[in-house]
């Protein structure tokens, strides 16, 4: 055999199929050919946290369907490439403990020395319960126990205040499911886009760590935002609920949100840093990014906007915006005195 250069090529070469995850900021599925131009830096990563890759690699065999999870943390450069030392070097580690096949299911003793690798991290258990929801969607897998009793609260069917025997699983499996039918007149969707107001937070806040992976459909947004913007729904639940609209956040609706709420007088650092980690899609535009830099920048907080500013510009679909925001001639004194003053700190 000759010698392993990707990643890809270890799993091509073994027979194995599989899909690639990211877990850093919410879940994003990466299609292989452009995981193999990442692989082969050129392509920069594209949803870096904390200037690495958290991948998910999930694999298995023809003649064994259940799939096996590696959870890889690998550094990026300035640049936002992928380090290839340690990505050669954790290729090493596997080839080591399994051999290049990967046809077998690992011994325990292989798997912890897996989980021992330096490049192993371990993410939350929602994001666990979530992505276990989106592999067997996409394996064409039933869902979980959980998923019937879930589908009755939300949809009405069980009292508001009978959440107590909803699991977390299940409520990843609704979010997974949107499009599913819970009677002949009711999909999943409808049923959320209908109730959510009712819903108990202990349901609430886990569906929206959940639907922030999901493209939602417009039924639900305008239900999200109506409670978002209603006088009862407590800062908390805001916060959850705009994490909710991460993957639609470049929606026009989602949009008109964000900039009303950066219109407001006085805002909390947590939003800056709920529509920077989250919602990054809506500052995709160069209006909208402009207006949120001149609030972050009036908030007077350096510390938030140099971490807010670097975390912005790892993100390739960003950068060029943000420069862009940079040099323009409009941008107010305290803007520009900020990013001369970043800029000086990090010895451009």
């Amino acid at each position: 055999m000759t010698a392993i250069s990707t990643i890809s090529e270890l799993l091509s070469q073994s027979g194995s199929q599989y899909r690639i995850y990211d877990l850093g900021r919410k879940i994003d599925k990466i299609n292989k050919q452009d995981f193999l131009k990442i692989e082969e830096n050129q392509l920069p990563y594209p949803f870096p946290a904390q200037g690495h890759a958290c991948l998910t690699i999930v694999f298995w065999q023809k003649k064994t369907p259940e799939p096996y999870l590696w959870f890889v943390k690998l550094p990026l450069d300035e640049r936002g490439l992928l380090n290839q030392g340690a990505r050669n070097h954790f290729i090493a580690i596997i080839i080591e403990a399994l051999g290049a096949q990967l046809n077998s299911e690992p011994s325990k003793a292989q798997a912890e020395r897996l989980k021992e690798n330096p490049y192993h991290f371990t993410p939350s258990q929602y994001k666990l319960a979530a992505l276990n929801s989106l592999i067997k969607v996409e394996l064409k897998q039933k869902p979980s126990k959980h998923y019937p009793l879930a589908q009755q609260y939300i949809s009405g069917q069980l009292d508001w205040s009978k959440w107590h025997n909803i699991a977390i699983q299940g409520i990843t499996d609704i979010a997974a499911r949107l499009e599913q039918p819970i009677t002949s007149t009711q999909t999943n969707n409808q049923a959320i886009s209908e109730n959510i107001q009712h819903y108990a937070q202990e349901v609430l806040l886990p569906l929206c760590t959940a639907l922030e992976n999901q493209i939602l459909p417009v039924n639900v947004l305008n239900s999200i935002i109506t409670l978002y913007l209603a006088e009862t729904t407590d800062p908390i639940t805001q916060q959850y609920l705009l994490r909710a609209l991460g993957s639609t956040s470049d929606h026009p609706y989602v949009v008109d949100l964000i900039i009303k709420l950066l219109q407001q007088e006085q805002l909390d650092q947590d939003l800056f840093i709920a529509i920077s980690a989250r919602c990054w899609l809506a500052l995709q535009q160069t209006t909208v990014l402009m207006i949120f830099l001149e609030k972050l920048v009036s908030n007077g907080d350096t510390a938030l906007f140099t971490a807010i500013f670097k975390d912005l510009v790892a993100i390739p679909s960003i950068r060029p915006i943000l420069f862009q925001c940079m040099r323009d001639p409009n941008r107010s004194k305290a803007l520009a005195a900020a990013i001369g003053q970043l800029f000086n700190q990090l010895g451009a």
